[in-house]
């Protein structure tokens, strides 16, 4: 089968589309913008890219159309398929009828953690020989790949609340029916499909309703969406993590030690490269998953000693002129609190000059730029690039003061930043797109000028 897919180059369409190349179809597509590194990793698959959405591409005469989420009424090629009733169908529903079926799938939903909780899920299975198929919203650093087949039965994926297609508002979660789900937090995001809390609260409710009697939900004890959730009705067992009378981790970013807890008791002990709570609780939910597909949890955690990360979750990307520079995927209040400290909790007292890109579409809105300056205070300098926002940045800002610096050419703020930086500074860049080459562009710039040493 040859398919054809429209927005080719976002995560999860890239995703899909070396998962259907690697099932043995003919893969080709077209994006806004072809760009590495998803477009890199799709021409080394031998999928075939277009630029743009020209209605001639119907001419290919695909098989099938599979239409991302990022494509709306009014796109031309869309149009044309329309108009002539071409066979299309959206990225869930092709991957749920064509990868999923038949297949133990793992989700991993809520608000934040969704990539990294799922990648340490994949290594676990796959450090216990069980090869998992797997759909990661990111690159999972022991995989280099950020989705593979494997082998039967066991399928990784992370389970996005986002809408499936211009054709299908349900979240794209409903369509993959786990039979094990971890729900890790749930807060409010993508103000661009929800309307308030309630409404991403009904949808993960509509998942639940999928599980099977013989599934497990792995939760969050301390999450009060959830609860509320799991209170509207409940068919499938529940298991909790970070639950002081359960199954818990704990440990010290110091020395990286890791300690798992059944209740009182202490299970087994690792060491381990990631620093902070978000991640323990991370990789509690994780090791509970594994368990229900046959992974002790003392192996599970042996696992996690060798747990590479994420590409873009606290990624050094460089040093220049005594400065280390990062790249983080965070873009929401509570995911930049939590990067920043992370990073504290790694660097000590060192400074952290934070680089913020609000370019999520809820961001755009401005519906969390009430938390945005709570969210990086434990930064020593901001930088933030206003582009393109429907709010006033500096006000929504100044509670940081002089701290912060504003500027909506990304050339100025560059300037900015390397002016500021100093010998042993910690530069954190964080959006959920590639920032205009940000990272690449400062790493050269400081190369070119003399260390400053920090006073």
């Amino acid at each position: 089968m040859h398919i054809y897919i429209l927005g080719i180059c976002g995560t999860f369409m890239g995703g899909l589309a070396q998962l259907a190349r690697e099932a043995g179809h003919r893969v080709s597509g077209c994006d806004e913008k072809t760009y590495p590194p998803m477009s890199d990793q799709l021409l080394a698959a031998g999928i075939e890219l277009s630029k743009g959405y020209d209605p001639e591409q119907i001419r290919l005469k695909p098989d099938l159309f599979v239409i991302g989420n990022a494509i709306s009424r009014g796109n031309p090629l869309l149009e044309a398929i329309l108009d002539r009733d071409l066979p299309y169908t959206s990225g869930p529903q092709w991957l749920a009828e064509h990868i999923l079926r038949g297949r133990w799938v793992l989700g991993v939903a809520g608000t934040h953690g969704k990539t990294t909780t799922a990648a340490m899920l994949a290594w676990i299975l796959e450090d216990a020989g069980l090869c998992p198929g797997f759909l990661i919203g990111g690159v999972p650093l022991n995989f280099a790949v950020s989705a593979r087949l494997g082998k039967a039965p066991f399928f990784v994926i992370e389970a996005d609340e986002y809408d499936t297609a211009f054709s299908d508002k349900r979240s794209k979660f409903i369509h993959y029916r786990p039979k094990t789900l971890i729900l890790n937090n749930l807060e409010f995001d993508h103000a661009d499909i929800f309307s308030d809390l309630a409404a991403i609260e009904r949808q993960f409710h509509h998942l639940i309703r999928t599980l099977p009697a013989s599934g497990l939900i792995v939760s969050n004890r301390h999450d009060a969406s959830l609860e509320r959730v799991l209170a509207e009705g409940l068919w499938t067992p529940v298991e909790y993590f970070d639950d002081p009378k359960g199954i818990h981790l704990t440990g010290d970013d110091t020395d990286g030690s890791l300690i798992l807890h059944d209740g009182k008791a202490t299970v087994a002990r690792a060491n381990w490269p990631l620093a902070g709570e978000h991640n323990r609780k991370n990789a509690a939910a994780a090791l509970l998953a594994a368990r229900h597909a046959g992974v002790s949890l003392q192996d599970g955690l042996a696992a996690l000693a060798r747990f590479q990360n994420v590409k873009r979750r606290l990624e050094v990307c460089g040093e220049a002129a005594g400065v280390t520079v990062y790249d983080d995927f965070a873009h929401h209040p509570t995911a930049i609190a939590t990067t920043i400290a992370g990073l504290r909790r790694k660097v000590g007292n060192a400074r952290i000059l934070a680089v913020l890109e609000p370019r999520s579409n809820t961001m755009k809105l401005g519906i969390m730029k009430e938390q945005l300056a709570a969210s990086l205070e434990a930064a020593d300098l901001v930088f933030c690039h206003a582009a393109n926002l429907d709010w006033n940045a500096a006000a929504a800002l100044l509670p940081l003061g002089a701290r912060v610096k504003i500027s909506d050419d990304l050339d100025n703020l560059l300037v900015c930043i390397v002016a500021a930086a100093k010998t042993g500074d910690h530069v954190l860049i964080m959006s959920n797109g590639s920032f205009g080459g940000i990272h690449a562009r400062l790493l050269a710039a400081l190369e070119k000028m003399p260390a400053k040493p920090a006073r």
